[in-house]
């Protein structure tokens, strides 16, 4: 039978796609990644009546990702399926052997993100941080680690960076203004409040930087630039160590870019982390 090889995750396989999905291909792919199951286990029958669309338009769906029909593509979802599962207590039951699975699944993870800063496209990620007015940062509960290792490293470097809380959206949103950038990071389960704060920063002509997980994540869309990485599972939660590493990678490229500015401002941080002995 001729299908991709089963180790490639169905997000990849989309994700490949994505420019040539139509617009009802592309509800049946959100579909299909918000509810993974229902691909996996249901029939095309079931999946056409979730979506609003006919079986031949899922079978033309599955055959545009490569598989020989939907048989073909169910059997690959749900050997992907048994790797990708979204609830922590699913994961805890499941994990039979964390510490070699963690290490291949952040290996590959890392190898998106150095993918992702890449000589070639980490320039259009970086400049509208070193030009924004100012910078916000926000981003899902799992990416907080990220999102803090971005602000506190920018903040050494540049003035004006803001790091955006949930409880204070409202107040803290009606700053932002053109000129200024938002860096907004997020995965599955993507966080309601963060995709609606990317869209009230969009309409507010912020220029919007996402680092997401795929072309069909809701802050593309939004997005004036993106980035893909992977976001693996280490034991039942998501890794954090994929987000944190690609925030590291932009802030040493945003030092490079300001130079004698970023210097000045750490050593004026510096003589006043003196002054008022802030280290033992």
């Amino acid at each position: 039978m001729n299908r991709p090889v089963p180790v490639v995750p169905t997000l990849d396989l989309i994700a490949a796609a994505s420019g040539e999905l139509t617009p009802t291909q592309r509800r049946i792919a959100e579909a299909a990644l918000a509810e993974p199951t229902l691909l996996a286990f249901g029939t095309v029958s079931d999946l056409a009546v979730r979506v609003g669309t006919s079986r031949p338009s899922i079978v033309r769906f599955a055959t545009r990702l490569g598989f020989t029909g939907y048989t073909d593509l169910q059997e690959h979802v749900r050997g992907d399926l048994s790797k990708r599962l979204s609830r922590p207590s699913e994961r805890i039951r499941s994990d039979k052997d964390p510490g070699v699975s963690a290490r291949a699944a952040i290996n590959e993870a890392m190898a998106s993100v150095f993918d992702a800063a890449r000589a070639d496209r980490i320039g259009a990620l970086v400049t509208p941080l070193v030009k924004g007015r100012t910078i916000w940062v926000l981003s899902g509960e799992t990416s907080q680690a990220g999102a803090h290792a971005l602000h506190s490293g920018l903040s050494m470097l540049r003035p004006g960076v803001r790091r955006l809380d949930e409880h204070s959206y409202g107040t803290e949103l009606s700053d932002a203004a053109r000129g200024d950038t938002a860096v907004v990071i997020d995965f599955p389960r993507y966080r309601r409040q963060v995709t609606l704060a990317a869209r009230v920063l969009a309409e507010s002509g912020v220029t919007v930087v996402a680092i997401t997980d795929s072309p069909l994540s809701p802050l593309v869309e939004l997005a004036d630039t993106w980035s893909q990485i992977k976001v693996p599972a280490v034991g039942p939660f998501d890794s954090s160590v994929p987000i944190v590493a690609m925030s590291e990678l932009l802030v040493a490229q945003v030092a490079r870019e300001l130079h004698d500015v970023a210097t000045d401002r750490i050593d004026r941080i510096e003589a006043l982390w003196d002054q008022t002995e802030t280290f033992v």
